[in-house]
């Protein structure tokens, strides 16, 4: 096998961040902070440059951003034999062993390959058929957990063959043990918090908890633990360039800045005792959950919340099938933000838009967020 092979990634230091398109702002920004130069949002996702150091920090401490892909290869990709005939030129049996499993995803768009499943699997087959011949056996396929992550991406027929850097979506942060139905997307869940402009000034509630990610964010922003702190391993160690020495000082680097959470800062409630017991659980997997006040309370029943900051996610509506009964509920919820919530300050996210005219109150902005093929709203409501 060559071993005078240059990787894409290697050759530029270029890499994509793929993002919400409405992030896109917020995950400039977060990965310009963590060291990457040259940031040029684009379709679906963030190009950029990076050395060793900013790389690992940027997959150890992004929170809002999903996936970073490493090119490998870019090439023709006329049809599916020269798929094949490209991708078998990459050593593959160099960045990850027979014994290890992966997995290829693939997106095609405006090409002669019309099928994006078939794609892969011509990709899979190169790869194996190399694995064949260099070490007589092949590793074996997992869609769900795989040890490398593989993407293809095809457009007007010119591929991109790339691996992910973190070894899986980073909204998989590891602390959400538990979960109930419908629960929020970790890295959406962040950008709410990143938007509210949270300081830890003001204490920060959330009365419908459900399974506590808006409340895990929150902790993990205000004590700066890294978004990946207990994932056990990256994407960029299979690489052939990777320098354990450079991640071992970013990782003491970053878990360095950690801090504590001081008693009271943060809390949430929920009307559902099991919601509040899953939120305790998920909390306790993180340094300090422990000091996140957690109470079982229905929100209107709360005596009251003034000078607070207020992020809730309401638990019902289109997101789980049960629109009947929510604007009511809406506008009773409205009802306790004016009445009992002076001087605070509520970020409201509803997957449905048409429920924030029920609230009753008049927003400072809304902001369009999507989430599980929902066109969510941010609403910002400011109670004097």
């Amino acid at each position: 096998m060559k071993t005078d092979f240059t990787y894409s990634y290697q050759q530029s230091g270029r890499y994509f961040a793929q993002i919400a398109d409405e992030m896109k702002d917020l995950g400039a920004a977060e990965i310009a902070a963590l060291g990457a130069e040259n940031v040029h949002p684009a379709y679906r996702g963030i190009h950029f440059t990076a050395d060793k150091a900013s790389l690992y920090r940027i997959n150890y401490q992004s929170r809002v951003i999903s996936k970073i892909l490493a090119p490998l290869m870019y090439c023709p990709c006329r049809d599916d034999d020269e798929l094949y005939r490209q991708a078998s030129k990459i050593p593959w049996v160099n960045l990850f062993s027979v014994n290890d499993t992966f997995a290829v995803f693939s997106n095609v768009s405006h090409s002669n390959i019309t099928h994006s499943k078939y794609a892969a699997l011509r990709l899979k087959d190169a790869i194996v058929d190399q694995f064949r011949e260099e070490c007589g056996d092949r590793p074996s396929i997992d869609t769900d957990a795989p040890d490398v992550w593989f993407h293809l991406f095809i457009q007007e027929n010119k591929a991109t063959i790339s691996i992910e850097t973190a070894g899986g979506a980073l909204h998989r942060r590891g602390y959400r043990k538990a979960t109930l139905a419908a629960p929020m997307n970790e890295t959406l869940a962040a950008a709410i918090i990143r938007l509210t402009e949270w300081d830890g000034a003001t204490p920060l509630h959330d009365p419908m908890c459900g399974s506590g990610t808006l409340l895990c964010e929150a902790l993990m922003h205000h004590c700066r633990i890294p978004s990946a702190y207990l994932r056990e391993q990256f994407g960029f160690e299979c690489l052939p360039d990777f320098d354990r020495s450079v991640w071992g000082a970013v990782r003491k680097a970053s878990d360095g800045g950690i801090r504590e959470l001081p008693t009271g800062l943060i809390s949430g409630s929920d009307v559902a005792g099991r919601a509040v017991a899953t939120t305790r659980d998920n909390l306790a997997n993180l340094p300090g959950g422990d000091r996140v006040g957690l109470r079982k309370i229905d929100v209107r029943e709360i005596e009251s919340l003034e000078n607070t900051t207020i992020v809730c996610n309401p638990p019902a509506g289109i997101r789980i099938g049960a629109k009947e009964g929510m604007e009511p509920f809406i506008k009773s919820f409205g009802d306790f933000l004016k009445q009992r919530c002076k001087g605070s300050t509520a970020f409201i996210y509803l997957g449905d838009r048409q429920l924030i005219k029920h609230i009753g109150l008049r927003t400072t902005w809304k902001k369009p967020l999507k989430s599980g093929g929902l066109d969510g709203r941010l609403v910002k409501i400011e109670l004097y």
